[in-house]
C-alpha cells in the first residue's frame, strides 16, 4: 500500500462523513459528492486550500503537529483517528520493516495457564498469533489451520461457522476491519497486509463496503455474544492487554459476570473439551 495513496482515501473518507449545515456552512449549489469540500475544509481548519490540498495529496510528509492539529479537529477525528492521521503524514524515519512475529514462551505459558478464560494473542494484520485451549474450544481449533489461514479477518469473512458463531456479526466484521485499518497506518509498507486486503476485498462484498467506509478504531474493551453449537449461547466480555516490549500484539482475554448462565455455559465448554464441531481438540502451540 503507497503511503500517500492511504492518506489521501483516509482524508477523503473523513471529509465525506461531515455535513456542511451541521457546521453552520451555507450550501452552494449541487455536490456532486457528500460532505465537505476541500476549500471548506481548510477554512475550518484555518489553513490555506493550497496547503490543505497538498496535505490531502501527499506531496509532502512533513507537516507540523499544528497542522495536522487543525485538520483533525476540523474533521472532527476521535483520538485513534487522530494518532492514525499522525502516522499517515509523519511516518517514523526509524521504523523500518516490520519485525518478526515472535510470541515470547512465557506468554505462551501465561496463556495455557489460563483454564477458565479464553484467550488468544494477535498480531499484524490479526493473524492469530497464539491461543490457550478454551480459546480454540470457542472459536475454531486453530491447531489445524495453516499459518495463512490463521487469521481472524479471513476467518471473519470467509468461515461461514465464524458468521453463525458471533451472534452480532456484522458489528465483529466493523471492529476487525477498524482494526486492519489501523494496522495499515501502523506499516502501510507491509506487502502481506496488501495482498490480504485484495483477497478479502475479492472474496467478500462486504468486506469490500466495509473497508471503503475506512472505520478506524483501536482494540480495546467490550463485548459480543457467542451462539456455541455446543453450549449455547454466551455474552462474554473482552478486555485488551498490550506486550510491553512489541506493540504489534494484543493479548485478547474473554470472561463472564460470575453467577450468569454465560458462565455455567462456559464452565462448561472448559469441562468437556471439545471444540465447536465436537472433535477433541488437541493442545495448542503458537502460529508464526
Amino acid at each position: 500500500m503507497d503511503r500517500r495513496a492511504v492518506l489521501a482515501e483516509f482524508l477523503r473518507s473523513r471529509r465525506a462523513r461531515l455535513r456542511p449545515d451541521e457546521l453552520g456552512l451555507p450550501e452552494q449549489g449541487h455536490r456532486r459528492v457528500p460532505g465537505l469540500r476541500r476549500e471548506e475544509l481548510a477554512m475550518l481548519a484555518g489553513v490555506s486550500v493550497d496547503h490543505y490540498v497538498r496535505l490531502e495529496q501527499g506531496r509532502t510528509l512533513h507537516y507540523s503537529a499544528a497542522v495536522l492539529d487543525a485538520v483533525a479537529g476540523a474533521l472532527r477525528l476521535d483520538e485513534d483517528e487522530r494518532q492514525h492521521l499522525y502516522r499517515l503524514a509523519r511516518p517514523s524515519t526509524t521504523s523500518g520493516r516490520p519485525r518478526e512475529q515472535i510470541v515470547q514462551p512465557g506468554l505462551q505459558r501465561l496463556l495455557d495457564s489460563m483454564t477458565d478464560v479464553p484467550a488468544y494473542i494477535v498480531g499484524r494484520r490479526v493473524d492469530v498469533l497464539a491461543w490457550n485451549a478454551l480459546a480454540a474450544a470457542l472459536i475454531t481449533d486453530f491447531g489445524t489451520l495453516t499459518a495463512q489461514d490463521c487469521n481472524f479477518a479471513r476467518l471473519v469473512f470467509t468461515d461461514e461457522s465464524i458468521k453463525e458463531l458471533f451472534c452480532d456479526w456484522h458489528r465483529k466484521a466493523d471492529d476487525v476491519v477498524a482494526y486492519l485499518r489501523l494496522d495499515a497506518g501502523r506499516h502501510p509498507d507491509d506487502p502481506r497486509l496488501a495482498d490480504l486486503v485484495a483477497e478479502l476485498q475479492e472474496a467478500s462484498p462486504y468486506f469490500c463496503r466495509l473497508w471503503a467506509e475506512y472505520p478506524v478504531r483501536d482494540k480495546t474493551r467490550g463485548h459480543y455474544w457467542f451462539r456455541h453449537p455446543v453450549v449455547g449461547d454466551l455474552e462474554l466480555a473482552y478486555e485488551t492487554l498490550r506486550v510491553a516490549d512489541d506493540p504489534d500484539q494484543a493479548l485478547i482475554t474473554y470472561t463472564v459476570a460470575a453467577g450468569s448462565p454465560s458462565e455455567t455455559s462456559l464452565r462448561l465448554l472448559a469441562a468437556i473439551g471439545p471444540d465447536r464441531n465436537g472433535q477433541t481438540w488437541p493442545r495448542s502451540s503458537p502460529a508464526g
